[in-house]
């Protein structure tokens, strides 16, 4: 048998296995469904929240408001991601959780400002960040349909 023809007959055996419309990779991408942009604009505002609350709780009772701070923001990053099942579901709250650390950093006209220039601050913005990005790597990517032991058999 020919080198050609062993490569059309793997082809055709995977078209089979999946279902005839080939690999999933040469498949073009759906837009997302209407629930699920729904839910990932929820785990946004819900990131903003829980940044808006780890910033007051995290300077209020150090270290332990800290670790309640990053500790909430991860159960929500990991929760999303879990919840949505991909990775989506982790950065979509982390957006939200960065934009309002973002915005209560900044200082008012006034001079009002909540986050001090002291370890705990920073701490909480590259602890949150560097959780965030765990939790978004941890997330499930797009897998092929079909069973976990062997796709291609």
């Amino acid at each position: 048998m020919s080198t050609a023809n062993r490569a059309n007959r793997a082809n055709r055996s995977s078209a089979r296995s999946t279902g005839g419309t080939g690999s999933m990779l040469a498949q073009p991408l759906a837009p997302p469904s209407g629930a699920r942009i729904a839910a990932c604009l929820g785990l946004f505002v819900l990131g903003a929240v829980v940044g808006a609350a780890g910033g007051l709780v995290q300077s209020g009772w150090f270290p332990g408001g800290l670790l309640l701070a990053l500790a909430g923001a991860a159960g929500l990053f990991l929760g999303g991601a879990r919840a949505l099942g991909s990775r989506a579901g982790a950065v979509a709250p982390a957006a939200g959780w960065m934009v309002a650390v973002i915005l209560l950093t900044a200082s008012r006209p006034e001079g009002d400002f909540l986050f001090a220039a002291g370890a705990g601050s920073y701490l909480f913005l590259l602890g949150g960040m560097t959780v965030a990005v765990m939790c978004a790597t941890l997330g499930a990517g797009r897998q092929p349909p079909g069973s976990a032991a062997r796709l291609g058999k």
